[in-house]
């Protein structure tokens, strides 16, 4: 009796193949080259602004996935096409009033006092955010 159970796994070893591969195998996201000029340091910078010292997470949340400003985690852009950018130039821009399509004001620079090192850092870490996991 104790060699079936042995033996038992052994016999079934040419079959686990046909299992489903994990979950997490599955729905991983393939990787995305960043953007000319961007690293991988400046998403972890510009996560820490967008969290802080930008003032982003105000409006977009701590996560990005919204609040009073728009989720910036899909693929939906509402002001251009979300290149790199054309995010860089939004942020230092802003959006104004008559120009927003959902009747919501973002102000140059989010209100805040960012650099444009730090604006740069900024949209690398919102680029990011529909197009790869988020640095931790």
């Amino acid at each position: 009796m104790r060699r079936f159970y042995i033996a038992c796994p052994m016999r079934l070893l040419p079959f686990l193949f046909l299992l489903p591969a994990p979950l997490a195998a599955q729905s991983a996201p393939a990787a995305v080259p960043l953007p000319a000029g961007v690293t991988a340091e400046m998403l972890v910078k510009g996560k820490e602004l967008f969290q802080g010292a930008g003032l982003c997470m105000a409006c977009h949340g701590v996560d990005g996935k919204g609040s009073v400003g728009p989720d910036l985690t899909d693929t939906t852009w509402l002001h251009h096409k979300g290149s790199y950018e054309e995010i860089v130039a939004q942020v230092i821009k802003g959006v104004p009033e008559e120009e927003s399509k959902t009747g919501t004001p973002m102000p140059p620079r989010g209100g805040s006092a960012l650099s444009d090192e730090q604006v740069r850092a900024v949209a690398a870490y919102v680029w990011s955010l529909s197009r790869r996991p988020p640095p931790t």
